[in-house]
């Protein structure tokens, strides 16, 4: 059954309904619009759709023709995506500012993957034709566009080095990194990564099981290193997962701590 179907007919409304448009400012910090002037952002966002996402609901599927470029303004998506024999990979989470889906609009006209909304989302997207206009008028859109597809190859290729040659330690310590660099926020107890997280989500960008991410999440803990929840992950000791991702020795405590 789809997500949306699961959902009661408030949240069917919520994730259904129509934003107004937002202020051009809201496009200025965002790579894909670097180095545009104030009329050329309004005209992008003339030219937007905004939308509501409630968690859990689809903003798009794996398959699916590729009708829009998508920008996410706020809340958290993933990307997900499924295997011929039904094994699901995360591919990265898009957090406030980054896009989304455009890519499949420039190569074979078809999404490779879910994108799906961990959190409550609004996001943002400009039909193929809007997206190939703004590009024409703007080549700086263009341009920025490269640079961002270049980073996140960069990015696929280091994942793939990491399953390639590094045990599933350093892989799970080295996702954690990622997404605390990407979403972490302060917190009493160290750093937490700002969005649901679970030990599947883990398992699934990290090419392991989930009962090995349990297992180590767990030996973590113990050690004082994480502390995880259901759906929450807060880093306790930061510069130790540091250490595993980086087959670094230890780092001892300082005197007086434990």
């Amino acid at each position: 059954m789809d997500a949306l179907h699961t959902l009661d007919p408030a949240q069917r409304a919520r994730t259904t309904a129509m934003p107004p448009p937002p202020d051009p400012t809201v496009l200025r910090g965002m790579p894909l619009f670097a180095g545009l002037d104030a009329e050329a952002l309004a005209e992008a966002v003339a030219l937007a759709r905004p939308r509501l996402h409630v968690r859990g609901t689809a903003v798009f599927s794996q398959g699916e023709a590729a009708a829009a470029g998508h920008a996410l303004i706020d809340g958290r998506v993933k990307i997900v995506q499924t295997g011929p024999d039904g094994q699901q990979v995360v591919m990265r989470f898009i957090g406030p500012g980054e896009m989304f889906g455009t890519l499949a609009i420039f190569t074979d006209g078809f999404y490779p993957a879910d994108a799906v909304a961990v959190a409550d989302c609004v996001e943002l997207s400009w039909p193929a034709a809007a997206m190939t206009e703004l590009m024409d008028r703007h080549p700086a859109i263009a341009r920025n566009a490269l640079s961002i597809v270049g980073g996140r190859l960069r990015e696929v290729q280091n994942r793939l080095r990491e399953v390639a040659t590094e045990r599933v330690e350093r892989r799970i310590a080295h996702a954690l990194l990622r997404l605390v660099r990407h979403a972490g926020r302060r917190v009493e107890a160290g750093v937490a990564i700002d969005f649901p997280l679970s030990r599947q989500d883990v398992a699934e960008m990290t090419g392991t099981t989930l009962h090995t991410v349990s297992r180590t999440l767990s030996a973590w803990e113990s050690q004082g290193i994480v502390e995880s929840g259901r759906q929450q992950v807060v880093i306790r000791k930061p510069h130790a997962l540091v250490a595993i991702a980086e087959d670094l020795p230890p780092v001892p405590p300082l005197p007086g701590r434990e």
